[in-house]
């Protein structure tokens, strides 16, 4: 159970805030690909799969606005750019990566679940 804490509505919209960035789906990959070690970003978008060129951009962007990931540019031709989580980022590894065992771990039980109430309603 999580312990109990006054309700603040601006505490409320801080948290908001946080769990729309740290919630969605591309950052939850690209944290956990970036968790072993700095990527460039064809590599990234390679290793997460399936993210658009267009939406890794919007994604590194905001993780770095964040605090979540650093963005360091070599001075090489063409330019070589890494991608790598600061401190921050490696915190924010820790639950991301227990919700993902939970996720794999709890998969067929919210199968079953949805299966259950689908043939519930029908």
């Amino acid at each position: 159970m999580l312990p109990r804490h006054p309700h603040r509505s601006e505490d409320c919209r801080a948290i908001s805030e946080i769990l729309q960035r740290v919630g969605d789906k591309w950052t939850v990959l690209v944290v956990g690909k970036l968790g072993d070690g700095p990527l460039r970003f064809n590599e990234l978008r390679a290793a997460v799969g399936g993210i658009s060129q267009k939406m890794l951009t919007t994604t590194l962007r905001g993780l770095e606005r964040d605090g979540f990931v650093t963005r360091t540019v070599f001075p090489t031709i063409p330019p070589r750019v890494d991608y790598e989580l600061t401190e921050l980022g490696h915190e924010l590894l820790i639950p991301v990566s227990a919700l993902s065992e939970w996720a794999r771990a709890n998969t067929m039980r919210v199968k079953a679940a949805r299966e259950k109430f689908d043939g519930a309603r029908v």
